[in-house]
């Protein structure tokens, strides 16, 4: 028996929706980066881009567990001596760009690399419930009904 590697090119894509109104961050984050990588079918192949494409609507109305929106800590640095700064997560939902916040928790758990770098192309989140991907049909996929955990609905 011979183990089968398929091309980028021969691969069928399909369209993804995810709405991520009451979703934890971190656990939806897993389940775009299993979808988006391909992880999910059985002719996985490591070194080719065979996932399908991700649409995210409600990214602005993600949850957070615990005590993440004061605790939690982006650090960079300016290149300065003494340039080390932070951000809380409260700051960073503060922010216009809210919806940035799923396009870096997904981007965060991906390989570095190139082949990373285009795969991520293949996410598109929006901060309403409006997208402009209807003409693709995209299936819609409930992350709340794979496991309880996965959504604060129904949380007090």
């Amino acid at each position: 028996m011979s183990t089968s590697f398929i091309k980028s090119v021969d691969v069928n894509r399909k369209w993804i929706l995810i709405d991520a109104e009451d979703a934890i961050l971190g656990r939806m984050a897993v389940i775009i980066a299993n979808i988006l990588r391909g992880k999910n079918k059985p002719y996985f192949t490591p070194n080719a881009d065979c996932g399908d494409n991700v649409i995210v609507i409600n990214a602005d109305k993600v949850a957070l567990t615990g005590n993440k929106l004061n605790d939690k800590l982006f650090y960079w640095h300016t290149g300065y001596p003494g340039g080390i700064k932070h951000r809380t997560m409260k700051q960073l939902m503060d922010e216009p760009r809210r919806d940035r916040m799923v396009t870096n928790a997904v981007r965060r758990m991906m390989s570095k690399g190139p082949l990373s770098r285009s795969i991520m192309a293949k996410l598109k989140v929006y901060k309403g419930a409006e997208h402009p991907h209807t003409a693709q049909k995209p299936e819609i996929l409930d992350i709340a009904k794979l496991s309880v955990k996965n959504s604060r609905r129904g949380e007090s």
